[in-house]
């Protein structure tokens, strides 16, 4: 993830870089069943003022529910107070691997 964070100030302002990663759980790969952080498909995330930045990929290039999962990024994010504009980039460079999926996602596909 960035190394740039936004604090939240207490007057509703942006949220954190951290609390956007977590928002994002939510957002599930339909044919994985694993959200798409634990996935290891969020490459990078900015706040910088009320909008969200978001470097992403897909497991594969031609995976079918990569309009979806945007759609649902979208969705979920900007429901969070503070966030205005969520701007998303999908990647395919560096290409996703396994080895970028947590330690839990690895567990609940049995590659342990």
């Amino acid at each position: 993830m960035s190394e740039e964070t936004a604090t939240q100030d207490t007057e509703g302002g942006a949220p954190t870089v951290d609390q956007v990663v977590e928002a994002l759980k939510v957002v599930v790969d339909p044919e994985l069943g694993i959200n798409i952080v634990d996935l290891g498909l969020v490459y990078d995330v900015a706040v910088e003022d009320e909008v969200v930045r978001i470097t992403y990929t897909l497991t594969t290039m031609g995976c079918p529910v990569g309009p979806l999962i945007e759609q649902q990024m979208q969705q979920i994010l900007t429901t969070i107070p503070g966030i205005k504009n969520v701007e998303s980039q999908m990647v395919f460079n560096p290409p996703w691997s396994p080895e970028r999926m947590s330690e839990e996602a690895r567990l609940a596909m049995g590659m342990f």
